[in-house]
């Protein structure tokens, strides 16, 4: 129970008579005359009035005459005779034009239920559209409350006698409408109200002594007791949905609100109850506070006695009267057009307009009921932005009055309006450094601070030394609920020195990068650091590897060159035996890594060794390092066993077939460490035998010398050619190397004998005995060439002969064909056929099947178009010789025709020095005679 005499009272409401409008005379119909001079300046309303009512724009009025008046807005009083007796209660719907009403038309308890439709008309005044009688049964009883439905399926009337009944369906019309008596009781009925809850309708029905309520959507309309205190006429209103629709009871101890199937609060306001309403969210109470003299509360109200009244509107939610005035004699009070409209005895008409909410906010702020300010804007659904204002201007007052512990709470509430510098200026004093660190935790839980901020809240716990609250603020569960810049805040932690808070940030969050500078550069914890770069995704411990390999190379040498193996062969982070093993690894350039091993020779070595063997196609710079490497310590070891080991290691590397392509390194390389062996294979394997050569000849190895021409000399025959003028220019006996060199040289015909005797006249050691053989055995291989050719030349000239013979035949002499057979296809021949001079005979399709053209023999075609083929290219090389020629002699410079020639290709084919002159001349004649004999043949034909 809440009494109310705590309650703050406010004038939240301004007070003002209604006036009439602008040109109207003052007097209302049946009005009395108004005296006085101001009297015509106010609103009166007609004598007589008893029951009111508003909605829809207008308040609405029934008087002892039968009467019903409307006002609307413009204050031009209207009306209509709606019963011939009187009018005792009226309800106006607030969705629908429609109004109901009951009075009287005759003598006697007889009430009449009238169902008016204010938007048709019937001869200018409201259609009625339904006229029943209201008692229930056959016994006469006063109708004492009446309330209808807005979906106008329902109208419940209330009696004197205890007794409600319910009229269900269309109640504007009579054949759609089914009454029934819903309650009966032994208590006058003072109060109905229907409330709609989704599909379940509820009546909420209240006599004298107690309060129910019923189901009215159902069949067997269960009825619920909800409390034995009951209340007077008019003293009973339904809230709005701001006070979940609850049912308001005004008794003259308390008031009481109720749910459907329960009581809920009750709020103790002394005072006998005259009239109950709800409006906007507030409750207006009109009570009398003198005791009255003992008189049934139910006709309490009649009584005839001026006495004063107290109007008091009260604010259920926020706990305060926001208006309390006394009138005289009240009749009612209306809610239209958001303003309040009190009713008094002598016609009058109060209305009671409530001030704007930045108003009433200005009151309570000159109050400095800030709490009570925050309540009421809430209540007035004012916007984030005021209500940020308040706050500050609440936070700004309990600032000044020393109370920083409460000022820091509301500055907190104004977060994302209130720019945070604002607050943060006034509790940088270190006594305040508490309220500063309550404030930014908020700032960082809306998800509102900047890197700043961060770094400000993170400077206060280091400050205050909170190492719990310090780590409750960065030991999040989720990245989700991370409400601050990462990075700032391990910046801030490592300069402060807190190193293992920054750590567990930057290994939660993945900021890897200041993980290893804190661990390899603060913590100086190089094991820790490895073993973190071997649990990164390969992307990550690749970058990081490249970035701080060097440092860990210098302190851990050992484990850095295990990590660099896996991470260059079959990288997978170590997850502690979570990840995944057969998962397909990653591999990074082992190429790139080499700088990192500068100064670690052996470990090098070890972790190229290990990439040649277990990945044979690394990068070549592994193998160009390893050779380079391997080379230094053979050129640097003094032991001969293991010189002779790394000796074996290197020749072993280059005949892996790893440097083809780079040849001339691994060559620069051997030649800059001496390792003579390499080089030499290296030119064997680049074919460059003049080097090999040229390298023997250097040291007077004269029997490598020999040795290299008679593996290459077949592939490079000018090395035989070096090798005698190398020999001939020895001064020492080089008798046996000189004959092992001639002995080649005749074999296989490489240089003229008397270019021998000149290379080999330069030497003064050099006698006739040491060519003599060579020579003897030219002299006879000579001799037998000049009696091979002497021979051809006379069968040549034989053949010659005939063949002249043959041609004088045919030119003088007829030729006889005595061929009996086809030459293709060896049937006998028969007519037509065909003859060639050359003795071949063919059937005429035979012919013409297999002949290319008319004028040449099938048979004989292929070896005649070699000879026409060497007769053009004889002509064509018989032109070019005749320009060249005339070039030759018009020119003023014959070195450069001869060059040009020489370019264009002329004179490739070169004629050996030791063709005998015979054979040049046997050819051309032979070409010849074959010409001419080809000539005449075509012509026989």
């Amino acid at each position: 129970m809440a009494t109310y005499l705590q309650w703050r009272r406010f004038v939240f409401f301004d007070k003002e008579l209604v006036k009439e409008p602008q040109g109207n005379d003052g007097a209302a119909p049946g009005a009395a005359p108004a005296s006085g001079p101001a009297a015509s300046k106010f609103l009166c309303l007609p004598p007589g009035i008893t029951v009111c009512d508003s909605g829809r724009g207008s308040l609405v009025f029934g008087d002892m005459e039968g009467q019903i008046w409307f006002l609307p807005r413009s204050l031009q009083l209207t009306g209509f005779q709606a019963y011939k007796l009187r009018v005792t209660h009226l309800y106006q719907l607030k969705q629908h034009n429609i109004l109901a009403s009951v009075g009287e038309d005759e003598e006697g308890i007889n009430p009449l239920v009238k169902i008016w439709n204010l938007e048709k008309r019937d001869g200018g005044n409201p259609l009625c559209t339904r006229i029943f009688p209201a008692i229930p049964g056959t016994e006469p009883t006063v109708v004492s409350c009446l309330t209808v439905h807005e979906n106008l399926n329902f109208m419940a009337i209330g009696f004197t006698d205890g007794s409600v009944t319910l009229n269900k369906g269309d109640i504007t019309r009579d054949r759609h409408s089914k009454t029934q008596i819903l309650h009966k009781g032994s208590y006058p009925v003072t109060g109905l109200a229907f409330r709609q809850a989704g599909k379940t309708t509820h009546l909420f029905v209240v006599t004298t002594e107690n309060v129910q309520s019923y189901i009215v959507s159902g069949k067997d309309y269960p009825r619920v007791e909800l409390d034995t205190h009951g209340c007077g006429l008019r003293c009973s209103a339904l809230s709005d949905p701001s006070q979940d629709l609850q049912f308001i009871v005004a008794g003259d101890e308390c008031v009481y609100l109720y749910q459907p199937d329960e009581r809920g609060p009750c709020f103790a306001f002394e005072g006998h109850k005259l009239i109950a309403h709800w409006f906007r969210g507030y409750l207006v109470i009109v009570s009398r506070d003198r005791k009255v003299s003992p008189k049934s509360e139910f006709t309490s109200r009649d009584s005839q006695s001026s006495d004063k009244q107290i109007l008091n509107i009260y604010d259920l939610c926020n706990k305060f009267i926001a208006y309390s005035a006394v009138f005289e004699d009240v009749v009612d009070v209306l809610a239209e057009w958001g303003s309040l409209y009190v009713l008094t005895r002598d016609g009058r008409v109060h209305a009671l307009q409530e001030k704007d909410t930045q108003t009433k906010l200005e009151m309570l702020f000159k109050k400095n009921l800030f709490e009570m300010a925050i309540n009421l804007a809430k209540s007035q659904h004012l916007d984030s932005d005021g209500l940020a204002q308040i706050f500050m201007q609440y936070g700004d007052h309990l600032y000044s009055k020393g109370n920083h512990d409460g000022a820091v709470q509301q500055y907190i509430r104004t977060i994302g309006k209130l720019e945070p510098s604002y607050v943060i200026r006034k509790f940088l004093d270190a006594q305040r450094i508490h309220n500063l660190t309550a404030y930014l935790q908020t700032l960082h839980r809306q998800s509102l601070a900047n890197a700043d901020h961060t770094t400000l809240l993170l400077n206060c716990y280091t400050k205050l030394k909170d190492s719990s609250k310090l780590e409750e603020f960065i030991k999040t569960k989720s990245e989700s609920e991370v409400h601050f810049d990462v990075e700032t805040a391990i910046k801030v932690l490592r300069q402060a020195g807190y190193y293992s808070h920054a750590l567990y940030l930057a290994e939660n969050h993945a900021h890897h990068e200041w993980y290893l500078k804190i661990q390899l550069e603060d913590i100086k914890n190089y094991q820790e650091a490895l073993r973190y770069i071997g649990k990164l995704p390969f992307e990550q411990a690749e970058s990081n590897m490249k970035r701080y390999g060097k440092i860990l190379m210098h302190h851990i040498p050992e484990q850095t060159t295990q990590l660099l193996k896996g991470l260059c062969t079959d990288y997978r982070p170590s997850l502690e035996g979570r990840g995944d093993r057969e998962a397909p690894g990653c591999r990074a350039n082992s190429e790139e890594f080499i700088p990192i091993f500068a100064n670690n020779p052996r470990e090098l070595k070890a972790f190229l060794e290990h990439m040649s063997e277990v990945q044979p196609d690394s990068p070549q710079g592994i193998y160009d390092t390893l050779l380079e490497l391997r080379l230094q310590n053979w050129a640097h070891e003094e032991d001969p066993q293991v010189k002779e080991k790394l000796h074996a290691e290197a020749i072993s590397l280059l005949k892996s077939g790893r440097f083809c392509d780079v040849f001339d390194k691994a060559l620069v390389l051997c030649q800059m460490h001496d390792f003579q062996d390499g080089v030499l294979y290296l030119y064997e394997q680049g074919k460059l035998f003049q080097q090999i050569m040229h390298y023997h000849m250097q040291h007077e190895q004269y029997r490598q010398v020999v040795a290299v021409c008679e593996r290459h000399g077949e592939q490079e025959t000018s090395l035989w050619e070096q090798a005698l003028s190398y020999f001939a220019r020895k001064e020492e006996d080089c008798k046996e190397y000189v004959a092992a060199v001639l002995k080649h040289i005749e074999s296989k015909n490489l240089m003229p004998p008397l270019l021998v005797v000149q290379t080999l006249a330069h030497n003064s050691t050099a006698t006739l005995s040491v060519i003599r053989d060579y020579l003897v055995q030219k002299l006879q291989k000579q001799s037998q060439q000049i009696a091979q050719d002497e021979l051809r030349v006379r069968r040549y000239r034989e053949e010659t002969t005939r063949i002249r013979q043959e041609i004088q035949e045919l030119k003088a002499s007829p030729k006889i064909f005595q061929k009996t057979k086809c030459s293709i296809c060896n049937s006998a021949l028969e007519l037509p056929s065909v003859h060639f001079l050359c003795g071949h005979s063919f059937h005429q399709h035979c012919f013409e099947s297999y002949s290319e053209s008319d004028a040449d023999c099938p048979t004989c075609l292929p070896e005649n178009r070699k000879v026409m083929d060497m007769i053009r290219a004889q002509e064509q090389k018989r032109d070019l010789h005749d320009q060249f020629q005339h070039q030759l002699k018009c020119s003023n410079d014959s070195f450069s025709v001869i060059a040009d020639y020489f370019g264009r290709g002329v004179f490739n084919k070169l004629t050996l020095l030791t063709d005998p002159p015979t054979a040049r001349l046997t050819a051309s004649l032979e070409a010849g005679l074959q010409r001419d004999l080809l000539m005449h043949a075509r012509r026989g034909t």
